[in-house]
């Protein structure tokens, strides 16, 4: 069988995409992912990104996700760009009009719930709506604190060493720590003993922070199941709220990430979180 992809980065964070919407299912296996994922063997990428058939009257499509170890996240932020790029990329293949209409928006099932992405053909900018953010430990999940509390500037040990640490699910789970000096962790080294650490029964994602000023923070990031990626945009959103629930940044701030920035937003009115980042096609492909 042969089977054709699109592969796109947001940031960095690089994806193979796949045409799905005849099947409910996803069309290769999760072993089949982590192959085509190798980067001396396979594609390379970070992820394998399946654009399914709407889930209920509601969506419009429905997005699964294959990391490069061949996990299953719920949802991932930078992903959920490069598919909406993806989408209207194909809107313009079958109607070559549309690529200078108006900005097109999406309405996606995830694991996570429906997220809504907005392209701005203008730009080549993507915002997402990523929903509100859910605070409490049995959400995450944790056991840093009881189930129905927060865990914001908690300890956690790890590496020999006492973090301090505040966790913000999107879906997905963050752990978020404040540094001096971000580009001094041994990333590599604690990233995975933070993911398996057994305060965390699904694992969890890592974002280290560096405050440079409080609408500008910069982060790295260690993701569950793909490692050390340029860039994480549930996590440069989980960071955001974990920044100003520790008093450290303005709700509106510019994530600088190894692969480039995004500009993310918990907003007052509505409590929600805007994420807006680029999302490119990089070259395609058939397998």
């Amino acid at each position: 069988m042969t089977i054709e992809f699109i592969k796109y980065q947001g940031l960095g964070n690089d994806f193979i995409v796949m045409d799905n919407r005849h099947s409910c299912d996803p069309m290769i296996t999760p072993e089949q992912a982590r192959q085509l994922c190798d980067r001396n063997f396979g594609i390379g990428a970070d992820g394998v990104i399946f654009a399914l058939p709407a889930t209920g009257s509601d969506t419009d499509y429905t997005m699964r996700i294959f990391n490069s170890d061949g996990s299953e996240p719920e949802m991932c932020g930078n992903g959920i760009r490069c598919l909406a790029r993806f989408l209207a990329d194909l809107e313009a293949t079958s109607d070559p009009g549309s690529a200078a209409q108006a900005p097109k928006k999406y309405r996606i099932h995830t694991l996570a719930g429906a997220i809504a992405p907005q392209f701005d053909p203008s730009t080549g900018l993507v915002t997402v709506d990523m929903g509100m953010p859910r605070l409490l430990a049995e959400e995450i999940p944790t056991t840093l604190t009881p189930p129905g509390e927060k865990a914001i500037a908690v300890p956690l040990e790890v590496a020999s060493q006492t973090w301090t640490v505040t966790c913000v699910s999107m879906g997905n789970p963050h752990c978020i720590t404040f540094v001096e000096d971000v580009d001094a962790i041994p990333l590599a080294q604690i990233g995975p003993q933070f993911e398996h650490h057994p305060a965390f029964p699904k694992r969890t994602n890592t974002e280290f922070i560096q405050v440079i000023a409080p609408g500008h923070l910069k982060m790295r990031v260690w993701e569950r199941g793909a490692g050390a990626t340029l860039a994480c945009g549930t996590g440069a959103c989980a960071s955001l709220v974990a920044g100003v629930l520790n008093q450290r940044c303005d709700r509106k701030a510019t994530l600088e990430l190894p692969g480039g920035s995004l500009i993310v937003e918990w907003s007052a009115s509505d409590e929600r979180l805007y994420m807006t980042g680029p999302a490119e096609r990089v070259f395609s492909g058939r397998i």
